[in-house]
């Protein structure tokens, strides 16, 4: 009785913490395991890399999901707007075409869902269940028949903006520097999207949104939004972070942020400390006017490790965020492949199930960490649709 009673989390003694961490790998392999963003599309897929093999390239393939427990994958849709001026849209479908033709190259391990009744039937098969996300209103090229054709391809939602304004709403990258304030936010055209996404039950996110069209779109929406992979501003203050009066906000909307594993939005000494081991390792072959990803791949792998946020920053993070907006209301969005950084530990997908044991370590209990590791994401993805 006293084992059972330390299993559902009632007791926070070092201990009982020592007890769950032991045990971490059974508490993972019973939870649905939901990771909201994942841009292995454009980093693997697009380029002909079969990620139903073991790559040695990039933080995610299927064997590597399998092994790090991910029961429910959604997988990005990017293009940059800067070199998809035209043909976003083009290329958006080109990059579904690619997903789909690898679910069934490998379909007795993945299928696409398309709802959370779909999720379900996958899952009772045994199956990782595919999602998609469209990352940037550019593919849309303001079209909402554009939109209705996304989600009809299986969309899940839709990040509205990337690091650039669209011309119905402005981003943060853009919103955070000398932008005109009447410019900032959603356009009336920008207003009928997300109306039109309520109506499809398609979810609104708004990673990469500017405040202000944070803010418009909390009081246009009628259903619960997403921040699928940002953290906490109070703790790292970047721009792709949340303010508090923003989490706030989504808590009273009943919405969802995902946690970024980025060490670059988890930590604000990570760009320095890139900087400072770069500069040691190349003396004066250092270029550090160049970008932090290709710094950063320059590293060999225990320096790499050494610029790498450690794990705690990311459990400071989700700490935070639950102490901000209740346990309800926080998710995962680890960004991989989309990010040259995370935290030491976990390096790719595989690296999952050392989540749940931080967390454990942390003092959360099983039901808590189920919430944190898939169950928010799937109720507001079941909110919208109904």
């Amino acid at each position: 009785m006293i084992k059972k009673l330390l299993f559902m989390g009632l007791g926070i003694l070092s201990l009982n913490r020592l007890a769950y961490s032991q045990d971490y790998k059974k508490v993972h392999q019973d939870l649905i395991i939901v990771d909201g963003h994942n841009d292995v599309i454009y980093e693997s897929i697009l380029g002909g890399k079969d990620i139903g093999q073991r790559l040695k390239t990039g933080a995610t393939d299927l064997p590597r999901l399998k092994e790090g427990g991910v029961d429910v994958q959604v997988f990005a849709v990017w293009s940059d707007d800067a070199k998809w001026k035209t043909g976003a849209f083009e290329h958006a479908n080109v990059q579904i075409d690619a997903l789909e033709k690898m679910i069934v190259a490998n379909a007795e391990n993945i299928a696409l869902a398309k709802s959370v009744r779909d999720i379900d039937a996958i899952l009772k098969a045994g199956k990782i269940a595919a999602l998609i996300g469209v990352e940037g209103g550019n593919m849309i090229e303001g079209s909402i028949d554009n939109l209705i054709k996304l989600h009809e391809r299986g969309a899940k939602y839709l990040t509205l903006t990337w690091n650039y304004n669209v011309p119905w709403a402005s981003c943060a990258a853009m919103e955070s520097g000398k932008m005109d304030a009447k410019a900032k936010g959603l356009t009336d055209h920008g207003k009928a999207i997300i109306r039109k996404m309520n109506e499809l039950g398609m979810l609104v996110d708004l990673s990469h949104g500017g405040e202000q069209t944070f803010y418009d779109v909390i009081t246009v929406s009628s259903k619960p939004i997403l921040v699928s992979h940002s953290n906490a501003y109070h703790l790292c203050p970047h721009f792709r972070n949340l303010k508090d009066e923003q989490l706030e906000a989504l808590k009273k909307n009943g919405g969802v942020i995902g946690v970024n594993f980025y060490s670059g939005f988890l930590d604000p000494e990570y760009e320095t400390r890139l900087k400072s081991i770069y500069t040691q390792q190349f003396g004066k072959n250092a270029d550090t006017t160049l970008s932090t990803w290709k710094m950063y791949d320059k590293l060999p792998a225990d320096a790499r490790y050494e610029v790498d946020a450690p794990m705690s920053k990311l459990l400071d993070h989700i700490d935070y965020l639950v102490g901000k907006v209740g346990i309800e209301h926080v998710a995962v969005g680890s960004d991989f492949d989309g990010i040259e950084s995370a935290p030491q530990g976990l390096e790719d997908v595989s690296k999952f199930p050392l989540l749940t044991k931080g967390l454990l370590e942390r003092g959360y209990n099983k039901a808590d960490i189920a919430k944190i590791m898939g169950q928010n994401f799937l109720r507001i993805l079941k909110e919208n649709e109904g």
